[in-house]
């Protein structure tokens, strides 16, 4: 009796889990699809955005050493 009992649980349970909707499933399919596609927009734009520092620091650099050298020959103390 008690072993009917759990395979006619077990079977209500399975049919249950197996009667999803698959429109359902393509939906979170498709926004897992567009959450992915998302993530990897905000990749590349944090990549350029690197990119775009590494060039200022480049320019701040030169710049600095372009002020540096004619506070030198100017005989200007600079203060860091």
């Amino acid at each position: 009796m008690r072993s009917t009992r759990l395979i006619v649980l077990s079977c209500a349970t399975l049919t249950v889990v197996a009667c999803t909707n698959p429109r359902v499933n393509a939906n979170i399919t498709q926004q897992l699809s567009d959450a992915a596609a998302e993530i990897n927009g905000l990749r590349n734009d944090l990549a350029q955005v690197q990119n775009d520092l590494d060039s200022l620091r480049t320019v701040v650099v030169k710049q600095d050493s372009t002020i540096s050298r004619l506070a030198a020959v100017n005989n200007i103390p600079i203060s860091r």
